[in-house]
């Protein structure tokens, strides 16, 4: 979690970036779990003990303030599952790699909510706009990730070549999602975890 110091190139940031930074923390939990049209800077300010104008200071309107929640939360997905998953061999391991930590992403709650882009999504589908935009434009440079990661087990041999990689992506990213709107229940992952591998091993040569 965001909240303390860290030293990036030798420099600790400066303290205007630490506030800017646990403001955007606690706007992507409270959007996880009420919405990110919710989330005003009177209200964040309110939660977080601190003045509009200070608020201001840093985020001069909502769509703004919303826009920057986005890309902190992106941030954090990033450093928790899609970098990790990245650092194990290109093709079939990474595929597996990745999947698990989608699942422990989930199970547990790096966002309180569930799947903070699950949420905003579905806030913000029918909804024309930066936002709508952003979001969608997040999504599909994930699905073309795993489609890549696909392509490239395929060159190795370990998933059959009349796999189709944008469809074997959108079968798992439908497993995942499914488990996001099931997570109060506590066995919901289980039966996703046995999809995943099943979708899986049916692909491996």
């Amino acid at each position: 979690m965001i909240g303390r110091p860290t030293v990036e190139n030798g420099k600790v940031p400066r303290k205007g970036e630490l506030t800017r930074e646990r403001i955007l923390d606690r706007a992507a939990d409270m959007a996880s779990l009420e919405g990110l049209d919710d989330i005003t800077i009177g209200r964040l300010a309110a939660d977080l003990g601190m003045s509009k104008s200070g608020l201001y200071a840093h985020f001069g309107s909502k769509e703004e303030l919303q826009l920057a929640t986005i890309t902190a939360a992106r941030e954090r997905y990033d450093r928790t599952t899609v970098s990790p998953g990245l650092d194990a061999p290109k093709g079939l391991a990474q595929i597996e790699k990745t999947m698990e930590l989608l699942l422990s992403y989930l199970d547990n709650r790096i966002f309180p909510g569930g799947c903070f882009f699950n949420s905003v999504n579905a806030e913000f589908h029918a909804r024309p706009g930066l936002i709508r935009d952003n979001i969608r434009e997040g999504k599909a440079r994930w699905r073309a990730r795993i489609a890549k990661m696909v392509r490239d087990a395929q060159r190795n041999g370990e998933i059959r070549k009349d796999v189709d990689p944008n469809f074997f992506t959108f079968e798992l990213d439908a497993f995942i999602n499914a488990a996001n709107w099931t997570l109060d229940d506590p066995q919901a992952l289980a039966p996703t975890r046995r999809a995943i591998r099943a979708c899986i091993d049916r692909a491996k040569v």
